[in-house]
């Protein structure tokens, strides 16, 4: 008897990011790529309630802002007990980043540790003008 079967651990949906903690800074400057990069973001299996773990990184080239990188390291762990497809979590974190930065380009990737011999990974890719709201 697998005891382990079908149980979930408890966890919050998508209204608990924060991305209102998101801070910039102004950006005067030549046109250039910011890569930042960290291999701690985790967020919920929406089935097990289980993390998942993956390396995300955020590029984007500035129009007149950048991220302030301890407020991004606050939203970024505002996703550890939100249970959300790694899909939508990619792009989530994409949309909100693009929404507070109005950068010239921005792109999110996320690498997830190997689950169920599958890695996943998910990348997106925002151009200037371009919202779209992720539900």
């Amino acid at each position: 008897m697998a005891i382990a079967e079908g149980r979930t651990l408890p966890f919050t949906g998508p209204e608990a990011i924060d991305v209102a903690i998101l801070e910039t800074f102004p950006y005067e400057g030549p046109d250039q790529d910011i890569v930042t990069e960290t291999s701690e973001f985790s967020a919920v299996c929406p089935y097990s309630g289980l993390p998942d773990f993956a390396r995300l990184t955020i590029s984007y080239v500035p129009r007149t802002k950048c991220v302030e990188l301890k407020s991004l390291k606050y939203y970024i762990t505002s996703y550890r007990n939100v249970g959300i497809f790694q899909e939508h979590a990619t792009a989530r974190m994409a949309e909100d980043l693009f929404g507070a930065l109005a950068p010239q380009r921005l792109s999110v990737r996320t690498v997830y540790n190997i689950r169920g011999g599958f890695e996943t990974t998910c990348t997106v890719t925002l151009p200037a003008g371009r919202i779209s709201p992720v539900s």
